[in-house]
């Protein structure tokens, strides 16, 4: 089976669906709030530090810059994902600490379900910006419930976040960090997933394809994320997406997007036969 993914028409701005089946191991960093509602199948995952553990009905909520990888999947599995853009999100309730997961029974959930009984219903527009509207309102009330990273990786967050364009040393994280750099190493590979370099890279690409989908020349690029050059723009932009910037350019112009999934493990350390799925 592999991985296949179907973009579903959804005609609220900001809003982006995929159906997905696979038999294969997932790994990818999120770009935008993710809703994911487990159909079929059962899957242990790693996000924020832990394992975690889905079966049909569980929602999986994401926020920008979570890593999640698959671990073990018991046989194939289908689900349904709703990705928020951050601005939609973060202009009605600011930024927001959800919790990876919500139990298929938990009552948290509801209008996470409902959205994705609209959007899997083809419902009109007015039903899904209702639906898109209770969803954002569902994750302010559910966020913030828990803070999984300590307060050193989260400033290593914000700085990184914060300087994605500029220069940034190891020294000037740990500083702002408050720990010691090779204990911030561990504790950020630890917590989210890949070292503060894979992630500022990541970071990086992330905003390229915004801005590429904004209609910026890829040869303009590579400075305004911080790189060096249009060569170290394209190979990290072909590991990470899978294509070139031009090719992305001439993709979202077309509106094919980044609809297919791509193999790109996340870092040396992922596990095999890890590929991506729309964010």
């Amino acid at each position: 089976m592999a991985t296949r993914a179907d973009i579903l028409p959804v005609p609220v701005p900001g809003v982006r669906a995929t159906r997905w089946a696979t038999d294969d191991l997932y790994a990818g960093m999120k770009e935008t709030y993710a809703i994911g509602r487990i159909e079929a199948g059962r899957t242990e995952w790693w996000c924020r530090g832990k394992v975690w553990s889905s079966g049909p009905g569980s929602l999986q909520i994401l926020r920008p810059g979570d890593v999640h990888r698959d671990i073990s999947r018991d046989g194939p599995g289908t689900g349904q994902c709703v990705a928020l853009s951050a601005q939609l999100v973060e202009s009605a309730i600011g930024e927001v600490r959800v919790p990876p997961q919500l139990a298929a029974d938990d009552e948290r959930g509801a209008a996470f379900h409902r959205l994705h009984d609209a959007v899997r219903a083809g419902a009109d527009r007015i039903a899904l910006e209702v639906a898109v509207a209770e969803a954002i309102g569902a994750l302010a009330a559910v966020g913030d419930a828990q803070r999984e990273h300590t307060r050193p990786v989260r400033r290593a967050i914000e700085l990184l976040r914060a300087r994605l364009a500029e220069p940034v040393t190891l020294d000037d994280l740990a500083a702002h960090a408050g720990l010691e750099k090779f204990h911030l190493c561990r504790a950020f590979r630890a917590q989210v997933g890949m070292s503060p370099y894979a992630y500022l890279t990541r970071l990086r690409i992330m905003r390229a394809k915004e801005m590429l989908a904004a209609g910026v020349r890829p040869r303009d690029i590579a400075p305004q994320v911080g790189l060096y050059d249009q060569s170290q723009l394209n190979r990290h932009f072909r590991r990470i997406v899978g294509t070139t910037p031009g090719e992305y350019a001439r993709g979202v112009q077309s509106g094919a997007g980044s609809a297919r999934p791509t193999a790109r493990p996340l870092s040396a350390g992922s596990p095999p036969r890890a590929h991506t799925r729309a964010s």
